[in-house]
């Protein structure tokens, strides 16, 4: 079935371009946050381990994918703005539960700390309170690829670095989505790397201490970027925090080969639906042409 399809206006400042994957069954909504510089397109192996036992509603951040048409390109956003307009979009859709990918849980964090009255639960994968060295040493030579417009080293880099160990299909759409990016997404991304090397995430951890829903954090065991030891210090920040690992997986989980999809998906409905039975039987790992997230 194809997903419904709308450009939302956020108080007459920002489009935000919408899917809708509604399904039959399910009585729950979870609303997918992307990585930095990511598209609808993403969370699409995500989407067919969560759809049809969840409504799933993906979106574009403004100045990103199906969404830049409908903005001004030279207004660049803050985490906090990123995250007011996933409040908007939670209390538009009625979301019960909010899953986000790597970047995304910064603005997440910082949306949840608001406690927006639908949510019940929420997943932040691929995400770590801790700016460790090669999380730094990656973010220092994008913030230089960056501010000289080098698609070439910017491409290579995320390949390189985050993503390691994705399949070599997903790596050539991933250099191909990253390397033809506008000049404001770079500007976006330079905007958003400078604050985290300058602040870290602390904004996101302050309000992070107000969340009292239950909180997933997971991570993958061969992920040195976001590596599992690091993420497990948000329990000193999140009152209601469990953990997961996928084995065998870096920073891009389910996309990555067909048993961390399993474990992926088993993860996720083990948490969103611990006493539920699942409706179909385990998806099929597929690789697509999607751009990945950052």
């Amino acid at each position: 079935m194809r997903p419904e399809i709308a450009v939302l206006d956020i108080q007459g400042q920002y489009r935000v371009y919408t899917e809708m994957h509604r399904s039959e069954v399910a009585d729950k909504t979870i609303i997918m946050v992307n990585g930095s510089l990511a598209t609808t397109a993403s969370f699409a192996q995500t989407v067919r381990s969560l759809h049809p036992q969840f409504n799933v509603v993906l979106y574009d951040q403004p100045y990103a994918g199906k969404s830049k048409p409908h903005n001004h390109p030279e207004r660049l956003l803050t985490e906090e703005t990123e995250a007011h307009i996933l409040l908007e979009l939670i209390e538009h859709f009625g979301a019960d539960h909010v899953m986000s990918f790597s970047w995304g849980g910064a603005c997440t964090l910082l949306a949840l700390g608001y406690k927006p009255r639908h949510v019940k639960k929420a997943i932040v994968s691929s995400f770590s309170p801790v700016i460790n060295q090669p999380m730094r040493d990656y973010l220092e030579r994008g913030c230089e690829y960056l501010a000289a417009w080098d698609r070439y080293q910017m491409g290579n880099l995320v390949n390189d670095t985050i993503g390691k160990h994705l399949p070599s299909l997903f790596k050539r759409f991933n250099y191909r989505h990253v390397s033809s990016l506008d000049s404001h997404e770079y500007a976006q991304m330079l905007l958003n790397i400078q604050q985290v090397l300058r602040n870290g995430i602390d904004r996101a951890l302050e309000n992070a201490r107000n969340i009292d829903i239950p909180i997933l954090f997971m991570n993958g065991h061969r992920d040195e970027y976001t590596t599992v030891e690091d993420a497990r210090q948000f329990g000193r920040h999140v009152r209601n925090s469990h953990f997961t690992t996928i084995d065998d997986a870096g920073h891009f989980l389910d996309m990555e080969h067909k048993n961390a999809c399993a474990a992926t998906r088993a993860a996720l409905l083990n948490f969103l639906k611990p006493h539920g039975r699942d409706a179909r039987p385990r998806s099929h790992f597929i690789q697509g042409h999607h751009a990945l997230a950052i």
